[in-house]
């Protein structure tokens, strides 16, 4: 039966892709990058569709720093098979997107392609374009960003109007979470499909670039691993690590976005407590060794999509403590501790619990790796995106 049903989806797959040939990614900052979880996103896709025979042309956004040096792709680029094309845009955070998703559409017009599928709610605004002219259009939502505290009333108002846009006219609407699912069927009585993000079994490292450039030690430090923004809570964290009295450092890793208040406070508080260190944007081996010798990984969000690195950091057999918004426990079910939200002290109590009690962590260390890998792969993910481009449009 396993082998019969493997043939047919590859029969399906293949017929898919006679039908649909050439597809074109637009929401995301650029690929190669790991700026943000839709960027990571887009690119395990893109890749993935380019191997399977798939054109993808991905749709980068001109002007982006990582690790302090200037993003300028040229025109035409290939990255492992995809096409790279550079939309000119603004800096301004509040015209960004709109801008992008305007550029963007109207190059994507004069491209021929059999599906434009759209990431995130702001691009998401310019998605009823291509559907006048008979394209079939995909949008995937990776979470209800007007939600996040960083944007303004304007921006947050572009956001609301991409996800109204996209419940209106998309011929299929993709979400990470059931919480989103169920909030689309509640707002807009849209039927959205649940396709969650994926992850890959990780190769581990011991502490080498890690120790040298931070003096890091294996579980010796308690781990943060994402953007510098409002939502992702990291006010609380430190807040309760200053009330902790222990040797491990708490290491805080990722660059900012659109929010520089915000980086500049964590910085200030960063500052009163030696054991706190910040990287800045990590990635590579650097990264991995990060996740690979953690004594405790934690993400006290307040507002999630599905958060890429809580899968990467189950992959790599982490000891995870989240907050308790659905999206994170729809993830890590019984696999990871968990405390109330924005909650400081019951932060405070369940870090000094898994801090204190190592057979605790090495019980959750040894079922995050399999779970994760084993329920979350980008393979299916692919597969479930193809059925999608290749079903027939709204009516």
């Amino acid at each position: 039966m396993g082998s019969t049903k493997s043939t047919n989806g590859m029969e399906k797959s293949k017929g898919n892709r006679k039908k649909h040939k050439k597809v074109a990614m637009i929401g995301h900052k650029r690929i190669p990058s790991r700026e943000g979880g839709v960027e990571i996103v887009v690119d395990e896709l893109s890749t993935r569709l380019a191997a399977q025979g798939y054109q993808v042309d991905a749709y980068n956004r001109s002007g982006y720093h990582v690790s302090g040096k200037e993003y300028d792709e040229k025109r035409g680029k290939s990255y492992r098979g995809v096409r790279l094309i550079t939309i000119p845009t603004f800096q301004n955070k509040k015209l960004n997107a709109i801008v992008y998703s305007f550029l963007a559409t109207v190059r994507a017009l004069f491209g021929r392609y059999d599906v434009i599928h759209y990431h995130a709610e702001g691009p998401c605004v310019m998605l009823w374009i291509p559907k006048l002219f008979g394209v079939r259009v995909i949008a995937t939502i990776h979470g209800l960003d007007w939600q996040r505290s960083k944007w303004g009333n304007f921006a947050s108002y572009i956001l609301k109007l991409g996800e109204k846009v996209a419940a209106r006219y998309a011929d299929e609407i993709v979400v990470l979470s059931k919480n989103v699912q169920d909030y689309f069927a509640e707002t807009y009585k849209r039927t959205t499909v649940y396709i969650p993000n994926g992850v890959n079994l990780p190769e581990k490292y011991g502490a080498e670039i890690i120790r040298e450039k931070y003096g890091l030690e294996e579980d010796g430090y308690i781990l943060f691993v994402a953007r510098i923004v409002p939502e992702k809570g990291i006010h609380y964290l430190i807040d309760a690590f200053y009330r902790i009295q222990t040797d491990k450092k708490l290491v805080i890793a990722g660059g900012s976005s659109h929010s520089p208040e915000y980086r500049d406070k964590i910085r200030a508080m960063a500052k009163k407590d030696g054991r706190i260190i910040l990287t800045g944007f990590v990635q590579g081996k650097e990264l991995a060794e990060l996740y690979s010798n953690a004594a405790v990984f934690v993400l006290p969000s307040d507002v999630e999509g599905m958060a890429i690195s809580l899968l990467e950091a189950m992959s790599y057999g982490n000891c995870c403590l989240v907050s308790d918004i659905e999206e994170n426990t729809e993830v890590t079910l019984d696999k990871a501790e968990t405390f109330r939200r924005g909650d400081v002290k019951d932060l405070r109590k369940k870090l000094v619990y898994l801090l204190e009690n190592g057979e605790i962590r090495e019980e959750y260390k040894r079922n995050s790796q399999s779970y994760i890998c084993g329920k979350y792969g980008w393979d299916e993910v692919v597969q479930r995106t193809v059925e999608l481009y290749g079903k027939q449009g709204r009516k």
